[in-house]
């Protein structure tokens, strides 16, 4: 697969991540029963998954290194924090300011990640 259709699906994945995020934030704070919906557990998993799969086909295809080049390294380890803080906001906080703290959080780190990917530099500002 070329390095730009992976792009394409991979921002395309980006999109649909923080609508899904935002989406289901919105609902966990309204407590909707939409949150037990079997799609609504399942299609952000997937989504993810597709979206990993692409930056890693890009690192690949371009054959970079994370450990050579910071800004890649960077934004794994926000990966890390987004995905952690993300449970901790939609499913894992014991009490609403727990999750909603978390939610912010999540989307402040999903914002540094994305700002990293365009600057290509650990400190985007």
């Amino acid at each position: 697969m070329s390095y730009e259709t992976l792009l394409a699906i991979h921002k395309f994945t980006v999109v649909m991540t923080l609508s899904l995020f935002l989406l289901r934030g919105a609902w966990r704070m309204m407590d909707s029963p939409m949150m037990n919906k079997k799609w609504v557990k399942i299609v952000p998993h997937i989504n993810d998954t597709l979206l990993i799969a692409a930056a890693i086909g890009m690192l690949v295809v371009a054959g970079l290194n994370p450990l050579q080049h910071n800004w890649i390294l960077a934004k794994i380890i926000a990966l890390l924090a987004y995905i952690a803080l993300g449970t901790i906001a939609i499913k894992r906080g014991k009490t609403a300011l727990q999750r909603n703290l978390a939610y912010v959080g999540a989307l402040a780190v999903f914002g540094y990640i994305v700002a990293v990917a365009f600057s290509k530099q650990v400190l985007p500002l």
